[in-house]
């Protein structure tokens, strides 16, 4: 099955819903009753970042800068990109947005540990 049209979308869901749902834990436990806010506050940026991204991969691929090879996506795109290219994006703007709001966090509790 690696070997297939589907691979891409396997692996891409495979090591990035793991971890964003770690980061989701963590973030829960840490924010408590404010992660709704923190997530309503990390979350559309990351949108944003992942459809420009998407957008640009759509110039890249129409002006043939880049493209894929065939039978390499399910089959499914979103303008000339195909639908696992704009996950990878949105998914990867979400690691790197929690990664984000964990790492603030983990500094503020340095910070009141220290003084």
């Amino acid at each position: 099955m690696m070997e297939t049209r589907w691979a891409y979308l396997i692996h891409l869901l495979a090591w990035t819903l793991p971890v964003i749902g770690i980061q989701l834990v963590l973030l829960v436990g840490h924010y408590k009753e404010r992660s709704g806010a923190v997530l309503r506050a990390v979350l559309p940026p990351a949108f944003v970042v992942g459809v420009y991204l998407s957008i640009a991969d759509h110039l890249a691929i129409s002006t043939g800068i880049w493209n894929f090879g065939e039978g390499r996506h399910v089959g499914v795109y979103i303008g000339a990109v195909p639908l696992e290219e704009v996950l990878f994006f949105l998914l990867t703007s979400v690691l790197v947005s929690l990664g984000l709001a964990l790492f603030t966090a983990l500094l503020r509790l340095r910070e009141a540990r220290a003084s």
